[in-house]
């Protein structure tokens, strides 16, 4: 059986960003399902899910309705214990908690004047002294989990973990405003804007178009600071290389081009999520 997760648009929902990861990295399966944040049905989205009144919220396979990110995570945790979301160490797992917490509560400053989106990066961005101090107090989290818990791999706490789920937005603010940060926390930064599950979270983000932008700043841009994308475009055709969608094995209908080759899917939104991002896919990549 599988989760219901309501989520908020991509681009923009830091928290839906947690939500989806701490589903998705942990290989829980699930169904994602679009709250209209910038649509006028927000509320009637969320009327059968009361007493839900923000994003991310999960439903679980046997109805029950949990919001808040870290009640979400917590009950994740009971409910596989063998999906290692915790670090096993039990030192680790308790800092690895006492950072997501802070980080759930906390760095006020740094989230209203940064809001996370994953268009493009700003330029020239001017850091008050409170995104300043929510800066020095992230360096501070990431360098301690490192320093003592690191050693394993490139996350954290070595091996992928919650950690990472809560503070992948701020990673994205990071780059999303090229906020001055160490090398360490740069590293890290470029860690997770190349971590496959992201990417594929921003690519389908990409899909849907704004006018205006929500939270738009007048400052100059350049693009997204993530591994450079492949040349890929949609295109009209009558055949593919590949007779059906790579991702439900429906008969394919919408088109795309890479490298002068023609691969099809079944939806728009297929082609197009593999448009923005096709090395984000490997049951696409395996078809080139």
């Amino acid at each position: 059986m599988s989760y219901d997760l309501y989520i908020g648009d991509r681009t923009f929902s830091s928290w839906s960003l947690r939500g989806w990861l701490m589903l998705e990295k942990f290989g829980l399966p699930h169904r994602a399902h679009l709250v209209g944040l910038y649509d006028g049905t927000f509320h009637s989205d969320l009327a059968q899910l009361t007493p839900a009144r923000l994003v991310p919220v999960l439903r679980t396979p046997d109805g029950m309705v949990i919001g808040e990110t870290l009640a979400m995570a917590e009950t994740l945790n009971e409910r596989h214990p063998d999906a290692g979301m915790w670090p096993a160490d039990p030192e680790a797992r308790a800092l690895a908690r006492w950072l997501s917490a802070e980080m759930h509560a906390g760095f006020g400053g740094l989230r209203s004047a940064c809001p996370m989106q994953l268009l493009h990066q700003y330029q020239g961005f001017v850091v008050s002294d409170a995104v300043r101090a929510d800066l020095d107090r992230v360096e501070q989290l990431w360098a301690l989990a490192r320093d003592r818990h690191g050693a394993g791999g490139p996350w954290l706490f070595g091996t992928y973990s919650l950690a990472d789920v809560f503070f992948a937005p701020v990673a994205a603010r990071i780059a999303g405003y090229d906020l001055p940060v160490s090398d360490a926390a740069r590293a890290y930064v470029a860690h997770v804007l190349a971590d496959p599950t992201f990417r594929q979270w921003r690519a389908m983000g990409l899909v849907k178009t704004y006018d205006p932008v929500p939270y738009a700043m007048d400052l100059p841009s350049r693009g997204w600071p993530g591994p450079q994308v492949l040349p890929a475009k949609p295109v009209t055709a009558q055949t593919s290389e590949n007779p059906s969608c790579p991702y439900s094995g429906e008969p394919v209908t919408d088109f795309m081009e890479l490298d002068g080759r023609v691969f099809g899917f079944c939806n728009p939104f297929c082609r197009d999520k593999t448009v923005n991002d096709p090395e984000a896919w490997p049951q696409f990549m395996a078809l080139p």
